[in-house]
């Protein structure tokens, strides 16, 4: 137990000089990257990426994946726009949040039941959610706070999603925070956080010890679906849009963000920590380079690279587990000049 949680605190402390040597380079590359109104933007942009790691971080733990998520975003803010002028936009807006919750249901519902693998599952949900988001908003982006037919409170009330405050924190920063809090604490502190880092680390013995691995995993799937609808609520108010084109690429930000901070793709291992840690590298080099006036297509090189060597150093620490594991299980048995390893060698 000892040696886990050295390495959680050494991996934490590599994040966070990490973190410390990127602002001192932009700090230092641009005039603008430590002004207030860069960190409040920076800090505005990382909440649709934030709020969609917490749970992509507990899916992940419990041994899924979900490729889906920013198509999903994309397709609850068309329903938001398509819907807004018949139902509402209040009730539109908790529509869409349960529409991103379904479609996490029949990821769950094909991964577990059905068989299919996690990878091939979301992935060609990320087809259908995108598919189905261009198909109702015709290909266009649908205004939305068009106040024809809209009562003025519910316009005035979606409207403060986006641009509101809650003790001093814009909306979205304030939702992002809760999340977090709130995710530590059940990965921490209740049966379904224990659980999860169980299935994760073996669902086979976490099985046959009784718990419904099949019920967790979809309830994980469900929640990164949820947690797409809630971002696309608040993206959709920021943007005062609804865009088919929303979230481009907005899982590999995400998957990017969550392996770095030590999130492990074979599951059972992580800290939300170490989410936000990696959330805050990641978005904290795109604002930089961004303020740098680099091209897209070199952030896009940059952002490849950074998940390159989040999973290459996630192979890194499953190998030196594992080999610390033989290690320890060769020790040799004391017993005089025929000894044996405790492996069973000669």
């Amino acid at each position: 137990m000892k040696s886990a949680t050295s390495r959680s605190l050494a991996e934490i402390a590599s994040l966070v000089v990490m973190l410390a040597v990127i602002v001192i380079f932009f700090a230092q590359a641009s005039p603008v990257f430590l002004t207030q109104r860069n960190l409040d933007n920076t800090l505005l942009d990382i909440t649709t990426i934030g709020i969609l790691a917490v749970f992509t971080t507990m899916l992940m733990i419990g041994g899924g994946l979900d490729l889906s998520i920013g198509s999903t975003v994309a397709l609850c803010g068309v329903v938001i726009g398509a819907l807004q002028s018949t139902w509402g936009i209040l009730p539109a807006a908790g529509f869409a949040i349960v529409v991103g919750a379904l479609v996490g249901l029949l990821n769950g519902f094909l991964v577990t039941y059905v068989g299919i693998n996690p990878l091939i599952t979301t992935l060609g949900m990320l087809s259908i959610a995108r598919g189905l988001a261009f198909v109702f908003s015709d290909g266009l982006t649908i205004p939305v706070f068009d106040l024809e037919g809209t009562q003025i409170d519910a316009y005035n009330t979606f409207t403060q999603f986006g641009e509101g405050q809650i003790l001093g924190f814009a909306t979205p920063v304030f939702v992002m925070f809760t999340l977090f809090i709130v995710g530590m604490l059940v990965l921490q502190f209740t049966s379904y956080g224990r659980a999860m880092y169980a299935i994760g680390g073996n669902d086979k013995a976490s099985q046959l010890a009784g718990l419904s691995v099949r019920r967790y995993r979809m309830t994980a799937y469900m929640l990164s679906g949820l947690s797409a609808g809630i971002a696309s609520v608040l993206l959709t108010s920021r943007l005062y849009a609804a865009d088919p084109r929303a979230a481009p690429a907005m899982e590999l930000t995400v998957i990017t963000a969550v392996v770095l901070g030590g999130i492990s793709l074979a599951g059972g291992k992580g800290t939300l920590i170490g989410t936000a840690l990696g959330v805050l590298i990641l978005t904290t080099l795109l604002n930089g380079m961004k303020l740098l006036s680099t091209s897209t297509d070199a952030q896009n090189i940059a952002q490849g690279i950074v998940l390159l060597v989040a999973v290459g150093l996630d192979q890194l620490r499953t190998r030196n587990i594992n080999w610390s594991r033989w290690l320890r299980g060769s020790r040799v048995v004391p017993g005089g000049a025929g000894a044996k390893t405790a492996a069973g060698g000669d």
